[in-house]
């Protein structure tokens, strides 16, 4: 635990690639390998549930340090994170332990689930009275399941990589899956991960790590000189998904998302249509609502998601559906280094064969200023724009780097985000390094246009004289949270006007006199019944600083109506249908071999 603890803060602290990959490589040097296999868990994103809830950590560290609520309450505001704030009010340790950090886990802290508020408030003062301030902020990271580390899993496979002397690569495949939790990270598990060039997966459903895109930002002006000809490039639409690959080996189905969890039993749908699928393949692809003919509007996908039984009535409001738009894997053999178009060739002869599986469209213009015109029609066909693949693009790992628009990558060509003008209303410090700076914002819009600059600011008056609105008058309604968009200096200079205009304080949140507009920017509105406002919006985050924009202009509920109905009427119109895609295979294509390899050149 202790040796953890170090490597904790020392990523903690540095900033520089080398440094990090250095000091992990001194860790798994030396670590056992029972504690080395959680440590890999943990720093390539697996999260440890909580054991113990924070009132009782809250109420056994005041005890602790024989300091009153309010103290504590003071100095977590102070400090904006509760699991180092309970690190630095504690007295010194009395003891030292040297138990490992397999043990700590899994005979400790797992060991806390289901035990008496009493009982965990005794056996975690006693944790801590054997560590260090470092060791306790750790440990608290762990029981209140809130662990990260400023250190990335392509970084972990890099450390790992050089230390066993094999390609990284390697390792990224063999780490699939690794933090799902319903495997318990082994010593044979973490052996496997740094083994030599012959050794197999860890396991039969193992997925291939995820190829991924940039965002393409270039001016169309540009693109026949950065992008050259369209004929080099795959262009097909992007659905707003959740992102999948569908694994069928061993006569078994296993169906793992981007986030590397595996999600089988959620889509049986899904499930039925890999069985049809002969063994030995591999398919890289979206879920998505599938009703009507057409894919539904992600709001659908997302209730689906959200429950833990699949009722009939579930299965039937939402049932969903698999496009595949890549073949990874093809009767066992792996097709990742074979250039796109040559995949694209093999996915198409494959659904030839199985009429059931749907494919992405592919969509053929001779410019990419017609590609432009056609992409300003994704909104009305409940999409998110274009996915751009060149033909001679291997599948990747991860998201590579990329300077060149041309060389051989893929690329994300989306619409521009639904945007409006809101006033920041709430506050909160960020995490890590932003631990000390209000980042995280809470924003409002007017119930209706302010008839005038001075009805608003009696508005904003009354409420910095906590006067609650009368029925039917003019008020500010929050509608959406946001923490990202903004530079450091940026949110340095907002994180000024919050202290200086605050009229509360709610625990680690603020109430802000109104007084900041900012353009919002979002993927998706939806109608939601949680929130004041009876309207959610989806990913979003603050475009810009709107100082040329005075409070009384900021939008209204009545614009987030309009841009609903924006989205769900073009929704119910004409879509890109993906069943479609099969007669993009003609008969001639498929009429030449049983074996969907011989679609594309060896």
């Amino acid at each position: 635990m202790k040796r953890f603890a170090q490597l904790f803060a020392e990523l903690d602290r540095s900033t520089a690639t080398l440094a990090k990959v250095d000091a992990l490589k001194r860790y798994f040097a030396v670590a056992e390998p029972r504690d080395a296999a959680w440590a890999v868990y943990f720093l390539a994103g697996g999260k440890p549930r909580q054991v113990v809830p924070s009132t009782v950590l809250w109420q056994t560290a005041c005890r602790a340090a024989g300091i009153d609520d309010w103290l504590f309450d003071a100095c977590y505001q102070a400090v904006g994170d509760f699991a180092e704030t309970v690190a630095h009010v504690l007295p010194p340790p009395r003891r030292e332990s040297d138990l490992g950090l397999a043990d700590w886990i899994e005979e400790r802290l797992l060991a806390l689930r289901g035990l008496s508020p009493e009982e965990q408030s005794a056996r975690v003062a006693a944790y801590w009275d054997e560590l260090d301030t470092g060791g306790r902020f750790l440990l608290n990271k762990l029981i209140g399941g809130s662990f990260r580390v400023g250190v990335s899993k392509l970084l972990v496979q890099r450390a790992l990589a050089e230390g066993a002397g094999i390609d990284a690569k390697l390792v990224a495949q063999r780490m699939m899956g690794y933090t799902d939790a319903r495997t318990a990270p082994s010593p044979e598990r973490y052996r496997q991960l740094t083994a030599g060039e012959g050794a197999g997966p860890l396991d039969a459903g193992q997925p291939y790590p995820f190829f991924l895109a940039h965002q393409l930002d270039a001016p169309l002006a540009e693109f026949d000189v950065r992008l050259a000809a369209p004929d080099a490039w795959i262009v097909e639409w992007k659905y707003d998904g959740i992102r999948a690959q569908v694994v069928r080996r061993a006569s078994q189905v296993w169906i793992w998302s981007r986030g590397e969890e595996l999600v089988t039993e959620r889509f049986p749908e899904v499930c039925a249509l890999a069985k049809t699928l002969p063994d030995g393949t591999v398919l890289d692809g979206e879920i998505v609502v599938w009703k009507d003919g057409r894919v539904a509007p992600f709001a659908l996908l997302q209730q689906r998601i959200g429950r833990k039984v699949l009722t009939k009535k579930v299965l039937a409001d939402a049932p969903v559906g698999f496009i595949a738009y890549d073949v990874l894997e093809w009767q066992g053999a792996d097709l990742r280094e074979r250039p796109q178009g040559e995949r694209r060739a093999v996915l198409e002869a494959i659904a030839a064969q199985h009429p059931a599986l749907r494919l992405s469209p592919v969509e053929t213009r001779g410019s990419w200023t017609e590609y432009a015109s056609l992409r300003a029609e994704s909104r009305a066909r409940g999409v998110e724009g274009f996915m751009l693949k060149h033909r001679e693009a291997r599948y990747g790992t991860g998201r590579r780097k990329q300077d060149d628009l041309a060389g051989g990558t893929w690329w994300k060509w989306k619409i521009d985000p639904l945007a409006v003008d809101c006033v920041l209303i709430y506050a909160q410090a960020g995490h890590g390094r932003r631990a000390s700076v209000y980042t995280d914002y809470t924003f409002a819009v007017w119930s209706r246009t302010p008839e005038s600059a001075d009805e608003a600011a009696a508005v904003v008056d009354a409420m910095a004289r906590r006067e609650p609105p009368a029925p039917g008058a003019l008020q500010l309604v929050p509608f959406a949270k946001a923490y990202s968009g903004l530079t450091d200096e940026e949110f340095r200079r907002i994180d000024r006007v919050i202290r200086q205009t605050t009229l509360e304080k709610f625990g680690p949140v603020r109430s802000v006199r109104p007084s900041l507009v900012f353009e919002l920017g979002f993927e998706g509105i939806n109608r939601s019944s949680r929130h004041k406002s009876g309207i959610a919006v989806r990913f979003p985050r603050m475009l810009r600083i709107r100082d040329d924009k005075p409070l009384h202009e900021a939008d209204t509920l009545q614009t987030l109506e309009a841009l609903l109905e924006l989205q769900h009427g073009a929704a119910a119109g004409d879509g890109a249908d993906p069943g479609g895609a099969r007669s993009l295979v003609s008969d001639d294509d498929a009429a030449g071999s049983s074996d969907p390899l011989a679609a594309a050149p060896a």
